[in-house]
């Protein structure tokens, strides 16, 4: 699994914390449904801390399944992946673009909080997403728009 750095950060401060997660598409009915988790105000992809001796694109699929009960990830458009600038004090996250046929989600337990990390979680059309997303997301949207087919393939 070679991943390219498709769009870096833009080396605007020190990187302090790195999270991987993944922007996670679904069809349905003809149209792409991605999977959004609301923690407390803020809707963003399944996304984590990469650990110590863990590559971003593992952690990425592990955060997934910790946060949403997702296993089954397709890397159809390969394991390019977009990077935000840094933001929270230097954190940066970094996005992989998949395709799953689950659909449910089962918001797993934060060992630290001992419940869930998300109070809830949507699968949403582009429309809805840009209506619930920060900017920070948005540009996530904007690079998934770019590399997804305008409707699912059959």
């Amino acid at each position: 699994m070679a991943e390219t750095r498709r769009h870096p950060s833009r080396g605007r401060g020190r990187i302090r914390v790195l999270s991987a997660g993944v922007a996670l598409v679904r069809a349905e009915a003809g149209e792409w449904r991605l999977l959004l988790l609301r923690a407390y105000q803020y809707w963003d992809f399944p996304k984590g801390q990469v650990e110590a001796g863990e590559q971003p694109l593992e952690a990425a699929c592990r955060e997934v399944a910790e946060e949403t009960g997702i296993r089954e990830l397709a890397f159809r458009w390969g394991y390019d992946y977009y990077e935000t600038g840094p933001y929270a004090r230097g954190k940066v996250a970094r996005y992989y673009l998949a395709e799953t046929p689950e659909r449910e989600v089962v918001l797993g337990i934060a060992p630290e909080l001992g419940e869930p990390e998300h109070q809830e979680w949507r699968w949403v059309d582009f429309d809805e997403a840009y209506a619930l997303t920060s900017p920070r997301v948005r540009r996530v949207l904007d690079w998934m728009a770019e590399r997804l087919p305008p409707r699912p393939e059959s």
